[in-house]
């Protein structure tokens, strides 16, 4: 193929260039995958979000106008499917059988008891984060994993800048009180003695 860059291929799949529009997936997939995974906490239902997400990226393409990065679009997008799906899932929901958190470490430690405890704060946080609702999740991915200023994740999600806040705000506040019920990480439970 001759079009390398996002821009190019988004300008030949536009013209309908099938071959450009699967190469613009092949391109983004990981990135959209991932995201799609931070927000869901399901590889399957990250590949539902994700399939969905393109599907509606290949319907939209000839309104993308390019005001904005295809990547931020993106994401835009898959977040916006993300968020339709885990309320589908909620209205759904039904008790399943745990399981192991199947989450590699990018770099595992050596020491088995410190990995086998970062383990379990990750299943933890994992579980923290599913149990928000889907908005304030969103915003917590975006700003704290993807590291995201508040502006432009109140334009990833179609939100003011100020909801932005306050739904970050909202989502740390809760998974604090799940993560440390009884005050902070170390302890201090002077606040709930009196």
């Amino acid at each position: 193929m001759v079009s390398s860059t996002i821009s190019e291929l988004v300008a030949d799949a536009k013209d309908g260039d099938h071959r450009a529009f699967e190469e613009l997936v092949r391109q983004t997939y990981a990135d959209t995958y991932t995201l799609a995974f931070r927000l869901t906490g399901d590889e399957e239902d990250a590949r539902d979000v994700v399939q969905e997400a393109y599907l509606r990226v290949h319907k939209g393409l000839q309104r993308f106008r390019g005001d904005a990065q295809f990547s931020t679009w993106l994401h835009r997008i898959t977040a916006n499917c993300a968020n339709t799906f885990l309320g589908r899932r909620v209205r759904h929901r039904h008790d399943e059988l745990p399981a192991e958190p199947n989450i590699a470490d990018v770099h595992p430690l050596r020491d088995p008891v410190q990995r086998g405890e970062i383990g379990d704060l990750r299943a933890q946080l994992t579980e923290a984060l599913r149990s928000l609702p889907p908005k304030l999740s969103a915003v917590v991915v975006l700003r704290d994993i993807y590291d995201l200023p508040h502006e432009d994740i109140a334009d990833e999600l179609g939100i003011s800048v100020s909801a932005a806040k306050v739904r970050l705000h909202r989502a740390r506040k809760r998974l604090r009180e799940r993560l440390y019920p009884f005050g902070d990480e170390s302890g201090d439970q002077e606040s709930h003695a009196m």
